[in-house]
């Protein structure tokens, strides 16, 4: 659905992007997730064609956004950070000056918004002053003008920047439900956002793409190990001793020791090691341990994401 291609944006001397390029898959959910000024937002204005990268170009259902910008604007619906309000229009006027300059109108135009009250929970609101409205509202408000064309991609940049928590919910359910019939790309630099709405994460700091791919293809790249957490009722050097000697397992960490007697460790090894599991249960079966707790560990998007920069620090730094 949209391929981007070596997209840089440099601002004078000052580099935005750098050689970024990625590809959306049509029905995809696509998180961007960078910290505040990591060119997210030129991205998303670069997709949108609000401005023309310095070099590189992207591709929207075959359309070049260089050659053929309209053809794309008429593919997408856009939600800016900062949302582009009337604040002394009533909603219904607003979303029909919208409708209006997208050149839909009569019978169309109510059709459609038959359709954008429900879907953006906007109903209660219809005839208020945007200016009346709370910040949860006028991103709702925000959302329908992006969608008020009906448009295959939603291109979407902070969508909960600022909002409490239940305002917070009610967008993602509502992302949640448009993803059945669109492409959505959004942006955040909350680790919450992408692991709850995400269906494949993009990383970006400094202007780069640092790592791509679904949670788990991240955890892969970021993480040099797996763990697996098990607890046991054995006397700690004797328990110590057995497990050192699993051949797949390249540390051995006590965690500690409950009142009950049952000691935690953790058992690292290569991502590439499928077998550690099976040593340990072998294990445990041969010396007839009582065991409390045998897991894996997952690792959060937090620890990838942390891992993920350090790495690419260390790359940099080098270089």
């Amino acid at each position: 659905m949209i391929s981007i291609k070596n997209i840089s944006m440099h601002y004078g001397s000052t580099r935005a992007l750098s050689d970024v390029s990625f590809n959306v898959g049509e029905g995809e959910i696509l998180g961007l997730l960078g910290p505040n000024g990591a060119g997210k937002s030129t991205l998303m204005k670069i997709l949108t064609t609000f401005i023309c990268p310095s070099n590189g170009t992207a591709q929207v259902e075959g359309f070049d956004i260089l050659e053929q910008p309209l053809r794309v604007r008429e593919l997408v619906g856009y939600l800016p950070e900062n949302v582009p309000l009337y604040m002394d229009m009533r909603v219904d006027e607003y979303l029909a000056f919208v409708g209006g300059a997208r050149g839909i109108k009569g019978a169309a135009l109510d059709e459609r918004f038959k359709w954008l009250r429900e879907a953006c929970g906007i109903v209660s609101v219809w005839k208020h002053t945007i200016n009346e409205l709370s910040k949860g509202y006028r991103q709702r408000v925000g959302l329908a003008q992006a969608l008020i064309h009906d448009p295959k991609i939603l291109i979407l940049d902070e969508p909960t920047s600022g909002l409490d928590p239940l305002q917070i919910i009610g967008i993602r359910r509502l992302v949640k439900e448009l993803a059945k019939q669109k492409t959505i790309i959004f942006s955040t630099h909350i680790l919450q956002e992408v692991g709850v709405l995400a269906d494949r994460i993009v990383i970006i700091n400094e202007g780069k793409i640092i790592s791509q791919g679904t949670r788990d293809e991240l955890a892969q790249q970021a993480m040099k190990y797996r763990c697996h957490v098990l607890t046991v009722k054995e006397e700690k050097t004797a328990a110590e001793r057995a497990l050192s000697g699993l051949r797949s397992a390249s540390d051995i960490r006590f965690v500690g020791q409950s009142a009950d007697g049952f000691q935690t460790f953790e058992i690292s090894s290569s991502f590439q090691s499928q077998d550690i599991w099976r040593e340990i249960d072998a294990l445990n079966k041969e010396k007839n341990w009582p065991v409390k707790a045998f897991s894996e560990r997952t690792f959060d998007l937090e620890d990838m994401f942390i891992a993920l920069l350090s790495k690419d620090k260390k790359a940099s730094s080098r270089n």
